[in-house]
């Protein structure tokens, strides 16, 4: 038997409910953003980033865009290697490096994109 807590669960039981559950999203429905060459990821949750910038980078990707600019900020560079770790792993991405300065420097990462071959008539 697992280790009671204070609100009356057990230790492993509460790890698995977290795990299951997505108790940050106060929205019941996916939320559509509007599909540019910039996603600023200030506003996700960090469990979020990933999975945010595959499904954003393959729209864009699919809609025919070049190059996207990835918005990750400064701070310690955690964000942004977790960025880059995901970046290096996509089929899809053909580089990616620093922004210049006036663009956000190394708090943001531009992508470029490899054409999407299955649909050569979205193009941009």
């Amino acid at each position: 038997m697992g280790q009671r807590q204070r609100d009356g669960t057990e230790r492993g039981d509460r790890d698995r409910v977290r795990e299951d559950a997505d108790f940050d999203s106060p929205f019941s429905e996916p939320i559509i953003l509007p599909l540019e060459d910039v996603l600023d990821l200030h506003p996700f949750a960090p469990h979020e980033i990933r999975s945010v910038v595959e499904e954003y980078l393959t729209q864009c990707q699919a809609s025919g865009f070049p190059v996207v600019r990835l918005i990750h900020g400064k701070g310690r560079g955690v964000q942004r290697e977790n960025v880059r770790a995901l970046l290096a792993r996509l089929p899809f991405v053909q580089t990616f490096h620093d922004a210049p300065p006036d663009a956000g420097g190394w708090g943001a990462t531009l992508v470029t994109l490899s054409p999407d071959l299955a649909h050569p008539e979205s193009k941009r």
